[in-house]
């Protein structure tokens, strides 16, 4: 409890105030013509290389908040050129240098610790001067109280009071908005301050009015403060009116007119230079004083009045002389009057016509300058006052003078590097300082704590209070807190060179001895700002400080605790050197309080052994009952007393596990048959221990098998009043530790296990925690207990058996029947735990102890031969088999998948998939799929295995868990046969239907957070198909598509019908949320998707309408199927939680076949324009009927198209399936292009090369009103213009108009003969001689023929021959071109012979 230095306030925007301030300094003169467009548009490079050169801040040491010297780079105290005034709130902070001035206003943040904290930030930046040439000199900043009932103390607003070289006195509001100008004189302001109401803290103190005292060179004006605030609150006022309200009803009648200000003005004399003052206050002189002064002013014959005058004392600091003091008797002058209104008006005016920017100093008018300073207002005399005396110096001038709270002090600096204090009663100087050159002065008034005048003979005796001097010397970076008047250096810091030490003197304005009752009013006496670090600081004191050392005990034994603290600290003290000076000291201490810190301060040091503790606790112990019981606290006595018994109970245990003697475990009846329960869990522990052992990081402090400190046991146990211990809970790291320090040498076989319980059950620590303990050690340390599993249970069983043994563990009464508190706890705590294997063990050897305890007691109460069934025992039975499960499943989820990182594993409990509801398995298992990439194909081999096996134990019941494990299986093999053990332990919960219904909603989840992985979206539509129930099919699918993909899917739509083509990457991801790539198989899974739909509901109403490109459901049955039972194993019925997803999906409503057909057919053309990037705007080859049902509910009945559609739309939706069809065939026979990316799985034949394109093509015809015939033969030509005969001749098989394909196909055969005659390099003479023995009329043809239209020319002339030959069997004898035909043929057969 020494003094300190808190930080309270950060100032994070000190560059901008100090940039703003000296943009002068960094403008080039040039740049001076554009300043007033841009204040803040400077070059900075080289003014901030010089600034930034030193950018090392200071360092505060932690315990003594010591300052590092700055570098040379920040030697430029720029913050010792400003005017800086803090509001004595903290709230306001105002930085003001020539004419620019900036505001800075509290407000909190939130750090990167995540805590609050405040900061001062910039609020308003402008220029403050009206007049030019003038600067600012002097500025304060006065918080003035609210007027309302409610009020608790805090500020209604703050004035910002300036003073200016032209003798101006301005006062703003903290948005920098002008309420006043007085010119009082026209001498430059040098000084101005406050003086606000103070409750008297004696009877005789005289009550000291509000005022404000502003020095001029020669003359000191004193504004009454009752009068200042009622003007301001009145200018205020109208300037809120002046915003808000319409200047033409703002500028009339409505105007108020503030009150004058009331003020006195006296002209002092006598003194050649004044530079500071203070306004010390109204004074009575006692009678004494009085008749002195008469006889010393008028002599012998002076006459002296009955009752001495009031006065009013100033006292000024500067030269000759050094120091004056001036007394004006009230009465002598009257008050002045300064009318305000005509300042007040002439602004308001200026402000209604400039929108209100008037207010804030900017955008001003000359007119309405020079208008303002032709308004000055009559400057009125000053009445003279004479100095009364002095303390006269020639050499010594004075720079500054403080005046302390209780206005009977004052501290005083001089060009000599002294600081003065002075008794302004007496009018002379008390002590002097030396070596405190251009330092700076603040007063802190300390109040007497609560707690100590509880010790003190005179508790009836208002508090005291402590004075202290605050004195910041630059020069020398420190700051000192001196005693006052003849007290010493309290305290000393370390601080910058370039500090401001910021001393308000006054509180709020406004306040009186009414008012003010109940107030808390939340002020800081002294600041430090470093404008360095930016850290706003107060001085803390302790009120002890100010007391001397004789005459305090308290300050003595504060002392003696800093001794005994700095000795705790020391990492190099021997233990009997530490042991015997923490001894004297703690014995030596004579507060009660301090003691009991002390003491508090020893017991939780780390470096103190045990036996010091214990010694140094007992001789106090001793100590204090050896003093009379009245004079001893009894807090500390039964601190002492409880910490003995603690520190003899960590000795104890200590010992007993360090002891070399064991206890042999005699072998208990209760536990046989453990062992075949071993052996049949025996695989999966072992299986779990592999997994589980896998390598990890960890910090030895935290190893379990460090020692637990006595401090830290210390710090968990407390003594309660019936002389109990009980554990305190805290942290699961600490309590484990707590239960490995206890139990575990015992179940580890090193420790005697009786002789610790009976210790423990002797120290009076209840069952019930020792449980507790016991339990969390056991879960914890999980891979230590699977290396020795019957070692350890054996070992945790007679513990177990142990604690139920003591009393108030199990209660007596305990009727079997029921639930018994003990073993639910046990119970309870195996259900929470994530460590499954642990918490199964432990559930065996509870179950085990638990019927061994009804055995027992059925037997004493009954003496009869029959088991004993008991309610306990069942609810044990269905834990186990829990527990079973969970092993089973963790044990899965344990395995990483291969190839990857992983990360951390799922962890399970019987808790959490209790609340998981009925699906909570399923959900676990298929995250486990999705983190293992397991394609649906396989894992539904996987399940197929299952049923197998599950066939196979129906015949050979009775042989689980015995077959042999085979090493030479793979992981793969062993990770599916975890699986299938998954599923045998839950056949509800994880059938085939669930487990593809949860895997494919994963999927889809996991696609919905990376639209870019497509492939997510894919295999869920893959497991998706595997759901055989088609009520759930139908449920999920739904599902999917309002959720996740209806949404993106408009979008793209939408997209593409804005930009009539296939978008580029760029737009798919703004409007879509994925890529090009990833679009368009996005929109193949919706196809998919919609399909599935359209399938299911055809299953589902009997009306099965298929179409004849879904292949995937080509078998599909159209009777009507049953909705499936959904039901969960028997001990897993207690599920509580959100409904399956199952459930989910039984309860949708079934969709409107028609609406999802419409759907699929946009979805359709969407995939096909992004696919092969087509020019198509998709929702206009839609009527208005078809765009208004698009992305509607599929389970509401909208308004289809019907009827012929206008063959406009037809046209163009002919046109776009020929396009599409034209794609596929140049996709291929395009070896370049690749179906899909390696990048990520895609469905089978998917891609433009995909097969099923030109029937989709066909049965999207069909559905929009397209000729199917067109695209067949649109088909047949572009494969036979591709070059692929083959295909086109399956394809001519399907095309009913003959007529027209000769035709087509007559020009295609033209332009191949056409080619290899006449535009082929290598012409032959028998094709030269052909093409001459050719009919005119044919050569003209084929000259007339362009084989530039021909993707592949270069065909075989036997396939030539062959698409003639088809020629002529499908164009009949009366056709126009049958001879040509013919011609035709002759001359393909010519040129195959002669070739």
């Amino acid at each position: 409890m020494s003094c300190s230095l808190l930080e309270f306030c950060r100032l994070h925007e000190l560059k901008t105030v100090r940039d703003y301030l000296f943009q002068s300094q960094k403008n080039e003169p040039v740049e001076e013509k554009n300043q007033t467009e841009n204040d803040l548009s400077w070059e900075t490079s080289e003014w901030e290389s010089a600034w930034d050169s030193g950018e090392n801040k200071e360092e505060e040491a932690t315990s003594a908040t010591m300052v590092e010297e700055e570098p040379t780079g920040q030697r430029s105290p720029w913050l010792q050129d400003c005017v800086v005034s803090l509001s004595p709130c903290s709230d306001l902070l105002v930085v003001a240098r020539e004419q620019k001035a900036v505001f800075l206003s509290a407000k909190w943040r939130t750090d990167d610790g995540g805590r609050e904290e405040m900061t001062l930030a910039v609020s308003w930046t402008g220029t403050l001067s009206t007049d030019e040439g003038e600067c600012v000199s002097s500025s304060i900043c006065i918080p003035l109280a609210s007027q309302k009932r409610s009020s608790t103390g805090r500020p209604d607003w703050t004035c910002v009071v300036v003073g200016f070289t032209s003798g101006y006195v301005r006062f703003y509001t903290e948005n920098g908005v002008l309420l006043l100008a007085q010119l009082l004189h026209e001498d430059p302001v040098l000084r101005l301050k406050c003086r606000t109401y103070e409750i008297p803290r004696h009877p005789g103190v005289t009550e000291q009015h509000e005022e404000l005292s502003i020095l001029y060179p020669a003359a000191l004006v004193t504004i009454d403060g009752f009068s200042l605030f009622q003007s301001l609150r009145a200018c205020r006022n109208q300037v809120a009116r002046a915003v808000y309200v319409h200047p033409a009803a703002a500028a009339g009648s409505d105007v108020i007119q503030p009150p004058p200000l009331a003020y006195k003005k006296w002209g002092l004399q006598d003194m050649d230079t004044i530079v500071d003052h203070s306004s010390v206050g109204v004074m009575t002189l006692c009678v004494f004083d009085q008749m002195k002064n008469a006889s010393i002013l008028g002599g012998f014959n002076a006459s002296v009045k009955g009752n001495p005058p009031a006065m009013s004392q100033y006292v000024t600091v500067g030269g000759g002389p050094y120091t004056g003091f001036f007394y004006a008797v009230e009465g002598s002058s009257q008050p002045l009057l300064s009318h305000v209104a005509l300042a007040v008006a002439s602004k308001l005016t200026s402000a209604l016509f400039s929108a209100a920017s008037g207010w804030l100093g900017w955008n001003k008018h000359k007119n309405e300058e020079e208008a303002v300073q032709k308004h000055k207002p009559k400057v009125e005399p000053a009445t003279p006052l004479g100095i009364r005396f002095g303390l006269p110096d020639s050499r010594r001038h004075g720079e500054s003078i403080c005046l302390s709270p209780c206005n009977t002090l004052a501290g005083v600096t001089d060009d000599f590097g002294r600081v003065t204090l002075l008794d302004l009663a007496r009018g002379i100087a008390i002590r002097m300082w030396k070596g405190y050159r251009d330092a700076q002065l603040g007063w802190l008034q300390v109040p007497e704590e609560r707690g100590d005048r509880e010790f003190s003979p005179s508790t009836s005796l208002p508090r005291r209070h402590a004075l202290f001097l605050v004195i910041y010397a630059p020069r020398r970076g420190i700051l000192e807190v001196w005693g006052m008047q003849q007290g010493p250096r309290v305290g000393a810091f370390t601080v910058g060179k370039h500090c401001r030490l910021l001393y308000a003197g006054y509180r709020l304005m406004g306040v009186n001895s009414v008012t003010s009752k109940g107030w808390q009013l939340h002020t800081q006496q002294v600041c430090l700002l470093d404008p360095v670090t930016g850290a706003l600081r107060t001085v803390n004191i302790p009120f002890h400080l100010a007391l001397s050392d004789k005459k305090s005990e308290r300050a003595k034994d504060m002392h003696l605790l800093k001794k005994l603290t700095t000795v705790l600290r020391s990492r190099q003290v021997e233990p009997d050197i530490l042991e015997s000076e923490a001894k004297s000291a703690l014995l030596d201490i004579k507060h009660p309080a301090i003691k009991k810190q002390a003491l508090e301060s020893l017991l939780s040091n780390k470096n103190a052994p045990v036996s010091c503790l214990t010694n140094i606790t007992s001789a106090l112990y001793d100590t204090l009952q050896q003093q009379d019981p009245e004079e001893v606290d009894p807090a500390l006595l039964q601190l002492c007393s409880s910490q003995l018994k603690l520190l003899q109970l960590y000795t104890d245990i200590q010992h007993l596990h360090s002891a070399a003697d064991m206890e042999a475990c005699s072998k208990n009846d209760s536990l046989e048959g453990i062992e075949d329960e071993l052996s049949r869990v025996g695989p999966t522990l072992q299986r779990y221990a592999q997994l589980t052992l896998r390598p990890s990081v960890s910090f030895a402090q935290d190893s379990p098998d460090s020692t637990l400190p006595a401090q830290v046991f210390l710090s968990q146990m407390e003594c309660t009043e019936d002389e109990e211990l009980r554990v305190i809970r805290c942290s699961d790291t600490e309590w484990t530790q707590l239960g490995n320090f206890m139990f575990w040498g015992c179940l580890c076989g090193k420790s005697p296990l009786y002789k610790v319980c009976d210790t423990l059950q002797q120290a009076g620590i209840s069952p019930q925690q020792l449980l507790s303990l016991l339990l969390s050690v056991w879960l914890q340390r999980e891979k230590e207990v699977l290396q020795k599993p019957e070692e350890t249970v054996r070992n945790l069983h007679t513990l177990l058996i142990a604690l139920s043994n003591m009393k108030g563990a199990v209660e007596e009464s305990w009727d079997p029947q029921s639930i018994s508190p003990w073993w639910q706890q046990v119970r309870f705590t195996c259900i929470q735990s994530h460590n499954a294997a642990a918490a199964l063990l432990a559930a065996f050897v509870a179950h085990r102890a638990t019927k061994a305890s009804i055995t027992s007691r059925a037997d004493s109460k009954l003496q009869l031969e029959w088991e004993a069934v008991s309610l306990e025992l069942e609810q044990w039975v269905v834990c186990v088999r829990q527990l079973e499960d969970v092993l089973v499943l963790q044990t899965l989820l344990l395995v990483p998948p291969q190839g990857a990182a992983g990360g951390a594993a799922a962890q399970c409990s019987i808790k959490t998939l209790l609340e998981g509801g009925t699906g909570g398995i399923a959900d676990s298992v298929s995250k486990w799929v999705f983190r293992h990439n397991l394609a649906p194909e396989r894992l539904k081999e996987i399940l197929q295995k299952k049923e197998e096996e599950d066939e196979k134990l129906e015949q050979k019941a009775g042989e689980e868990g015995k077959e042999p494990e085979e090493k030479s299986q793979e992981d793969t093999d062993r990770t599916a046969e975890l699986l299938v053990a998954v599923c045998q332990r839950f056949p509800h919960s994880l059938s085939p239907d669930l487990l593809f219904a949860h895997c494919c909603w994963e999927y889809v989840v996991q696609w919905n957070k990376d639209p870019e992985e497509g492939q997510y979206l894919w295999c869920a539509v893959e497991h998706l198909k595997l759901v055989s129930s088609p009520h759930i099919q139908l449920g999920i699918s739904a599902m999917m598509w309002s959720t996740f993909i209806v949404k993106r899917f408009s979008a793209a739509a939408f997209l593409l019908e804005k930009v009539g083509k296939a978008p580029k990457d760029r737009l798919c991801r703004r409007d879509v949320g994925m890529g090009d790539k990833a679009m368009t198989s996005f929109l193949g899974c919706c196809v998919q998707l919609l399909q599935i739909l359209m399938e299911v509901t055809g299953v589902l109403v009997k009306d099965q309408s298929h179409l004849s490109f879904i292949d995937y459901y080509a078998d599909s049955a159209v009777e009507e199927v049953p909705a499936p039972e959904l039901s969960v194993e028997e001990v897993w019925c207690g599920a509580e939680g959100p409904a399956s997803l199952a459930e989910l999906a039984l309860e949708q409503r079934g969709v409107h076949y028609p609406l999802v057909q419409h759907h699929c057919l946009v979805a359709s053309l969407l995939h096909a324009a992004m696919t092969f990037s087509l020019k198509v705007k998709p929702l206009s080859l839609f009527d208005s009927k078809g765009k208004n049902a698009f992305f509607r509910d599929l389970t509401t009945i909208q308004l289809m198209p019907s009827g012929d559609m206008d063959p406009g739309l037809v046209s163009q939706r002919q046109e776009f399936l020929l396009r599409v069809l034209s794609g596929w065939v140049q996709a291929i026979n395009d070896p370049s292009s690749s179906a899909s990316g390696t990048r990520s799985p895609s469905p089978p034949s998917s891609g433009p090369k995909a097969d099923w394109w030109p029937s989709l093509c066909l049965d999207l015809g069909s559905l929009l009103q397209v000729n199917p015939d067109i695209l067949r033969r649109h088909l047949v030509c572009e494969l036979y213009n591709e070059g692929l005969d083959p295909r086109a001749e399956e394809v001519m098989l399907e095309v009913e108009d003959k007529d027209v394909l000769g035709s087509q196909l007559l020009v295609l055969t033209g332009q191949r003969l056409s080619y290899s005659l006449l535009h082929s390099q290598s012409q032959t003479q028998a094709a030269m001689e052909l093409l001459a023995r050719l009919p005119p009329t044919l050569c003209t043809w084929l000259k007339a023929m362009d084989p530039s239209e021909l993707r592949c020319p270069m065909v075989p002339l036997s396939q030539t021959s062959r698409l003639v030959g088809r020629l002529i069997e499908i164009l009949p004898e009366n056709h126009a071109q049958y001879s040509l035909a013919l011609h035709l043929l002759e001359a393909v057969e010519v040129l195959t012979t002669e070739g």
